[in-house]
């Protein structure tokens, strides 16, 4: 594992939630909603954080005959949540107008059932779903590629199809390079910057530079680019440490760690399920902005052998259990809160989160990195 690209990653998932740009509106902003097929209930404006900090309620109001507004005072440009009482929905917003009129239909998958017709937030609608489109393409095709090895006479199909998947890895790194140079608004850019778990920390010198100097006055970018080098400068000495990803195929490594109430909990307790392994933390934006869906996907299978371990980078139990509850995630969670020094990281060498594993009932793990539809459509294609 890249010990660098582990915590740039990271920086950048949180970051991007909380990236500042000056802005000319300073002061409150308003933000007005209609939203469809949702009934009268509470909604919460939360602001999110770069730091490990947990989300801060700024505004809450009611929501009547789907419509609402909510207010707040910000000095900068950043990224919000709305979030409510009843619904799992959460909706993310910028900042970037004074006034901004939010529209949506809780029936609709989050991205796609949002309008928000401001420049930054038409942009950030745009980057999601074109790198949603990339990620269940290459989702869809390791499926098929997983489906072949099992089938006889098929070495050849199987070689094309593995041709194919790294054409287009390759691609989506590409994309998201691409996305990183060009981005209009810094929030969106450094959004992007999420997304390079694959691309490696040589790759990212020139992007990041170049995203400094396109934003000079950006104060987020700039503690950006000094974290970056500094952590640069440490990598010969922590690249002999780094541990290897386990792969699709692989045995999942055990976990134990202890539960919410303070007892040892191990994954092997759950063998004989499929099991989703959900690596977040509370202070994660982009692993808060998942977990609705991550609830949908447990609701809608938990009755067919399937359930979910979530396990938290979190340091501050306060912080994590706050989160559990807010984001009504009702399966077994477990954290040695150790934030990037917890166990976790080490056994299974991710870089970023959220990161996950679904491990089929033998305990090996058959798929990884599932967020959004392609999480749904993993779990349809295995729990017929």
């Amino acid at each position: 594992m890249n010990v660098v690209k582990k915590c740039l990653v990271a920086l950048m998932l949180c970051t991007a939630f909380a990236a500042c740009k000056q802005q000319d509106n300073k002061g409150k902003f308003t933000l007005t909603g209609d939203i469809k097929n949702i009934s009268n209930q509470k909604v919460y404006l939360d602001q999110l954080f770069f730091s490990q900090k947990n989300p801060e309620v700024l505004d809450t109001a009611e929501i009547k005959d789907g419509h609402f507004t909510l207010s707040a005072t910000a000095a900068e440009e950043g990224l919000y949540r709305i979030r409510f009482e009843q619904q799992d929905n959460n909706y993310f917003f910028i900042n970037d107008e004074s006034d901004i009129h939010l529209n949506a239909d809780v029936n609709e998958k989050a991205v796609k059932g949002i309008q928000v017709n401001t420049p930054a937030n038409l942009l950030f609608k745009k980057f999601l779903s074109d790198i949603d489109d990339r990620r269940i393409a290459l989702q869809t095709l390791s499926a098929n590629a997983d489906s072949l090895k099992h089938v006889p006479g098929s070495d050849s199909l199987l070689n094309e199809t593995s041709k194919k998947i790294n054409q287009l890895s390759e691609n989506f790194n590409s994309f998201v390079l691409t996305s990183v140079d060009t981005l209009s608004d810094p929030v969106v850019a450094m959004f992007a910057l999420g997304y390079s778990q694959g691309i490696s920390a040589d790759q990212l010198k020139d992007p990041v530079n170049k995203l400094a100097k396109r934003f000079p006055k950006h104060q987020g970018i700039a503690t950006l680019l000094t974290q970056f080098n500094q952590m640069l400068e440490k990598q010969p000495e922590q690249s002999a440490t780094n541990t290897a990803s386990p792969k699709v195929g692989s045995m999942a490594p055990d976990i134990t760690m202890n539960d919410t109430e303070g007892k040892p909990f191990s994954l092997s307790q759950l063998k004989g399920k499929y099991v989703l392994v959900d690596f977040w933390a509370s202070w994660c934006g982009p692993c808060r902005g998942e977990n609705p869906n991550v609830v949908a996907a447990y609701n809608k299978y938990k009755n067919k052998n399937f359930t979910i371990l979530g396990v938290s980078l979190d340091e501050d139990k306060s912080a994590w259990l706050k989160a559990i509850k807010n984001d009504k995630l009702e399966w077994k969670q477990i954290s040695d809160l150790k934030q990037w020094n917890s166990a976790a990281v080490g056994l299974y060498g991710f870089d970023g989160i959220p990161y996950n594993v679904l491990i089929d009932p033998q305990g090996k793990i058959i798929a990884t990195e599932l967020r959004g539809e392609a999480l749904e459509a993993k779990l349809a294609e295995v729990l017929k």
